[in-house]
This record gives structure tokens, sequence and C-alpha cells, in this order.
């Protein structure tokens, strides 16, 4: 099971990093065009923030747990990242876009899995 969360958590640090990057650093029409459509429906001062989320969400997936400090961070940031995907998979459903939520929700899945499995751990 260790093994399963440690890629899991990989894999979503990598996911959001690059996510966090493009939406702190992109400008809204050049999201939409690389496939962040999600960001047409909000304004770019939340956006710019939930991409502040995302790459500190990503650091806490892995750099806590890594460490042994602090490491009630790495479920409670895996849990951050299944209320993005909830916000994500509503701005997918609004815009018709049934790929992309099929996309948050795997991504939910394994943000969920990563906190149960974390918080688990931890017990």
């Amino acid at each position: 099971m260790d093994t399963f969360l440690w890629i899991a958590q990989l894999l979503l640090a990598v996911v959001f990093a690059g996510s966090g990057a493009a939406k702190s650093t992109m400008g809204r029409n050049r999201l939409i065009a690389t496939g962040q459509t999600g960001t047409a429906l909000f304004p770019m001062p939340l956006v710019r923030f939930v991409a502040g989320c995302e790459i500190l969400a990503a650091v806490g997936l892995v750099l806590p747990w890594a460490t042994g400090i602090a490491p009630v961070l790495t479920p409670l940031a895996a849990a951050g990242l299944c209320v993005v995907m909830v916000g994500a998979a509503w701005s997918h459903a609004r815009l018709g876009e049934p790929r992309a939520v099929a996309a948050n929700a795997l991504l939910f899945a394994l943000a969920l899995a990563v906190a149960i499995g974390r918080l688990a751990d931890l017990a």
C-alpha cells in the first residue's frame, strides 16, 4: 500500500505543480488554448490563488511525508486537492466537457486515496 500511495503522491505532485505553474504564469486566453478551459468561468485573481494552492499542495504531498517533518500536512494537502477537483469538475461540467470531468474524477479519487491512506498511516 505504501508503494501505491507514493506513486499516487508523486503523480499528483507532478500534475498539480505543472497546472499551478501554468495558471500562475499564463493569461486566460493562453490557458484556454492549452486545455485549461475550466479557468474561463472564474476571475483571474481566483485562478492565481488556486495556482498557488496547487503548487503548495504539490510540495505538501511529498516533502512532509518524505522528511517526517509535520507529516500530517501530506493528507491535508491531498484533501485540499479534492476540494480543487470538485470545483474543476463543476466548471468542466458547466462547459459540457465530459472528458475533463472524468479526468477531474480520477485526480479526485487519487487525492482521496492519498488523504485516507496517509491519515490511516498516522493513526
